[in-house]
């Protein structure tokens, strides 16, 4: 595992291995091993359930596309989106923006396989409140997205509150 003194480029990495391994490892033992499509909902908390639901869009099953032919579009935005990033990410400067576009790449290519290999992108976390929150009353999402939330987080945390600017060592 990389050290806090790796490059941003071996934490970028680090960061999209992990992110999308540990999205994969949790849909696995979802499916497999827990069983949850013959157990939901589980409840975990007032708030929080935990079931099976089969996204074959984007966010909030935007752009449903359960033929091929949208699937491979689907996926081929996505491959476009995920080389920017990976872009960004080999030329960033700051280890927290690596890191950031590492966690987003990284669940990214989460769903991205889960639709390769499933046709649709496995969800199980349900989060709902009976509040007046329009849309975001009901939300079922995984740990890639988890991920790639996080990972934007750290962009905005990054832009809100910069680091101080390196000192220029005497001469």
């Amino acid at each position: 595992m990389p050290s806090l003194s790796a490059s941003p480029r071996a934490l970028g990495l680090a960061a999209v291995c992990a992110a999308a391994l540990l999205d994969q490892a949790h849909k696995f033992w979802m499916l497999h091993v827990f069983g949850i499509e013959g157990r939901q909902p589980v409840t975990v908390a007032p708030f929080l359930d935990l079931v099976l639901s089969w996204n074959y869009g984007v966010s909030y099953s935007l752009f449903p596309a359960h033929e091929g032919a949208g699937r491979a579009l689907l996926l081929s935005g996505q491959a476009m989106i995920v080389a920017f990033l990976l872009s960004w990410m080999w030329r960033a400067q700051s280890r927290l923006t690596a890191i950031a576009l590492g966690l987003v790449v990284g669940g990214a290519v989460g769903n991205a396989l889960d639709r390769i290999a499933r046709g649709a992108v496995a969800d199980f976390f349900y989060l709902h409140t009976t509040l007046p929150v329009g849309p975001l009353a009901n939300y079922v999402f995984n740990v890639a997205d988890v991920a790639i939330t996080a990972g934007v987080a750290l962009l905005l945390f990054e832009t809100l509150f910069p680091p101080p600017p390196p000192a220029e060592s005497a001469a």
